[in-house]
C-alpha cells in the first residue's frame, strides 16, 4: 500500500459544509474511528453518529459506535474496549467532561489520536487533538434572547441544568451572561429564581419543573438546557394547566423540539446542527491522519428558531 501523502482538506466552520475530497482508492488506510457519544437516546447524538459513519464512509473508514447512556464508567470501559481492538481514532462525547480524563490519557499512552465532539474535556490530563462543537456559549446567548422576547424583559425565570458537561455548562453561563448585559444596557427586570438538575432528560426534566411550580408557584418561564429537557417541562406545565402562563425556550432543534416550537408549546431553540459537527470531526481525523495540522478548536453557530420558522418548516408533518 502506498503511503499516505501530505494534503490539506477543507473543512466547515459553519452550517454550509465545504466538500473534502476522499482519499484516492490506492491511498486509502483500512481506517476504524472508534466513537463513544453520550446517548443514543437523544435525536441529535444518534444524527452525529450517522453523520460520522457516513462521512468515515466516504474516505474509505469504518466507525464502531457506542453510547455511555450519562454513565461515566461505561464510556470508560467502552474506552478500554476501543483500545484493546486497535482502533486509528476516537471521537468522544464525553458522559462527565472531568472524569474523561484518564480514558483520554489511556488512549494516549496506546498512540491513538482522541478528538472530542459537541462535549469537550474539562479533565487537566490527557491530549485531545481536536474539538468540534456547538457555539454553545452563544447559543446561550440567544436563549436568554429569545426568553426575554417571550416574557417582554420581566419576570421570574428558573433554569433545568446538567452542569456534568461542559456543553450545557457554555450553555449556562452564556445566558446568564447575556441575560446580565441586557439587564444592564437595557433595563430588563428578569430574575434567575432557581437553577435546578434536570439531567439532560425529559423526565427528570418534568419532575424538576413540578417541584418548580411547587416552590415558584409565580413562574414566568424556563430555560431548558436542551430539547429533552424542554420537552419534560412541557409535559409538566400542561399537567399544571400553566402552559399558557410559563414561556419555555429550549435548544438543539430536533425534531420533536421542532414540533413543539411550530405548536406553540415552546417558544423558540437555538438550533444545532450535528450533522455538520459529526461530518467535520471525521474530515479533522482525515487531515491528522494525513499529517495536516487540525485546529484545536472548531465551533459552530446556532440559530434561533421560532414559530413561524416552524409553520415554513417543511420537514414537519
Amino acid at each position: 500500500m502506498k503511503p499516505i501523502t501530505r494534503r490539506r482538506f477543507a473543512i466547515a466552520t459553519s452550517a454550509a459544509l465545504v466538500s473534502v475530497p476522499s482519499l484516492l482508492a490506492a491511498d486509502r488506510p483500512k481506517t476504524v474511528i472508534g466513537i463513544s457519544v453520550l446517548t443514543l437516546t437523544n435525536p441529535f447524538f444518534k444524527d452525529m453518529a450517522d453523520a460520522m459513519t457516513a462521512e468515515a464512509k466516504i474516505h474509505g473508514m469504518t466507525t464502531l459506535v457506542t453510547s455511555g447512556e450519562f454513565d461515566p464508567a461505561k464510556q470508560r470501559n467502552q474506552v478500554i474496549d476501543l483500545i484493546v481492538r486497535k482502533v486509528d481514532a476516537i471521537i468522544l462525547c464525553p458522559c462527565d467532561s472531568k472524569a474523561i480524563g484518564t480514558s483520554i490519557v489511556d488512549a494516549n499512552k496506546a498512540g491513538i489520536p482522541v478528538f472530542t465532539a459537541d462535549i469537550a474535556s474539562l479533565a487537566k490530563e490527557g491530549k485531545v487533538a481536536g474539538h468540534v462543537a456547538t457555539d454553545n456559549f452563544g447559543g446561550g446567548k440567544l436563549a436568554a434572547v429569545a426568553l426575554i422576547e417571550a416574557l417582554g424583559g420581566k419576570g421570574k425565570v428558573a433554569i433545568l441544568d446538567h452542569p456534568e458537561v461542559e456543553s450545557v455548562i457554555l450553555r449556562t453561563q452564556g445566558f446568564n451572561d447575556e441575560l446580565a448585559r441586557q439587564k444592564r444596557e437595557k433595563g430588563v427586570s428578569m430574575t434567575v429564581v432557581a437553577t435546578l438538575p434536570g439531567g439532560a432528560a425529559k423526565d427528570r426534566s418534568m419532575k424538576a419543573t413540578e417541584d418548580l411550580l411547587q416552590s415558584h408557584p409565580d413562574l414566568d418561564g424556563i430555560f431548558a438546557i436542551n430539547d429533552p429537557s424542554a420537552l419534560g417541562a412541557v409535559a409538566a406545565l400542561e399537567k399544571a394547566g400553566k402552559l399558557a402562563k410559563v414561556k419555555v425556550v429550549g435548544f438543539d432543534g430536533m425534531p420533536e423540539g421542532r414540533s413543539a416550537i411550530k405548536a406553540g408549546k415552546i417558544h423558540a431553540d437555538p438550533v444545532q446542527f450535528p450533522d455538520v459537527i459529526g461530518k467535520t470531526a471525521v474530515r479533522n481525523i482525515v487531515r491528522y491522519l494525513a499529517g495536516d495540522d487540525v485546529p484545536k478548536e472548531t465551533l459552530i453557530p446556532t440559530k434561533l428558531y421560532r414559530q413561524a420558522d416552524g409553520a415554513k418548516d417543511a420537514t414537519l408533518k
